[in-house]
């Protein structure tokens, strides 16, 4: 099952670390079969707001993508991204191609939660 690494970059700067670090990342995630898929272009905004830009890089599992954010090659030139460039990293297992939302909302509906209404904190019984 393909799993990627999803960052929210906010405040990004061309300093001249960050032009070094994405000079060597690709380095870094050939050994996991890592390859991106966005990478930081504007995206339109159709539903809320997305102040800063992403970066989406896919792997053929949750354990590359985890290898890859360990291995000594990345933990070497993160710094140069995250002293400069403030952000959020998920590394998340997506679906695989016979993924439907009907299956989850079936799953969803006979969980115990679904069944019974979701109690505000202070409500009855709250003192």
């Amino acid at each position: 099952m393909p799993a990627y690494g999803f960052a929210h970059l906010r405040g990004r700067r061309n300093h001249p670390d960050v032009i070094e670090y994405l000079h060597r990342i690709q380095a870094t995630l050939d050994p996991f079969a890592g390859r991106f898929v966005i990478h930081g272009p504007p995206a339109e905004v159709v539903e809320g707001s997305w102040p800063g830009s992403m970066v989406l890089i896919e792997f053929p599992g949750l354990a590359e993508a985890r290898a890859w954010y360990d291995s000594p090659a990345y933990r070497a030139i993160v710094r140069l991204r995250t002293d400069h460039i403030e952000g959020d990293l998920l590394l998340i297992e997506g679906v695989g191609p016979d993924y439907d939302p009907r299956r989850r909302a079936q799953a969803l509906q006979a969980a115990p939660s679904a069944r019974e209404p979701a109690r505000e904190p202070g409500g009855e019984g709250a003192r």
